[in-house]
């Protein structure tokens, strides 16, 4: 189970829309400078996102905008979905234009890369699909942990 903290934004009677920071680790990793994901860190570090994050045990009564909030992700979905986001394109894409080059040999290498283009879009639109289909689903949402309680004497600082 993976924990972020972040802030509500937003209270909905089924869930909350959630504000939270990426940060990187890239700053203690000792491939700095090759590494392709720190170049990418670099542009969206800082960045903000925001999270639909469906109620707790206890419910979103206790939460009110402002507030900070621990929320938990599950691992598996985490890796569940980066294989269903990377590879449901990547197959479609070479799976269309195998038979895209083998359905017209003729001119196989434009009807490959049109077919690949085509597939491409194909899985893209799957896993569009494959999102829509599990927006609703418990198990592959981020739900509420709790709020965290700020200290009274950094309220009595701000």
């Amino acid at each position: 189970m993976l924990i972020e903290t972040g802030r509500v934004v937003a209270v909905d009677v089924d869930g909350l829309w959630v504000e939270t920071i990426r940060q990187s680790t890239c700053g203690t990793c000792a491939a700095q400078k090759g590494c392709g994901h720190g170049l990418l860190n670099r542009y969206s570090d800082g960045k903000r996102g925001y999270i639909r994050v469906l109620p707790g045990p206890d419910g979103t009564a206790k939460c009110a905008v402002d507030d900070q909030v621990r929320i938990s992700i599950p691992e598996e979905v985490i890796l569940r979905g980066s294989l269903v986001v990377y590879m449901v394109p990547l197959f479609c894409m070479l799976g269309g234009a195998a038979l895209a080059a083998h359905w017209f040999s003729a001119s196989a290498d434009s009807s490959a890369a049109l077919g690949a283009v085509v597939g491409f879009c194909l899985g893209f639109g799957l896993v569009r699909w494959h999102s829509w289909r599990h927006r609703h689903d418990h198990s592959m949402q981020p739900s509420l942990l709790d709020v965290v309680q700020i200290p009274t004497d950094v309220l009595s600082v701000v």
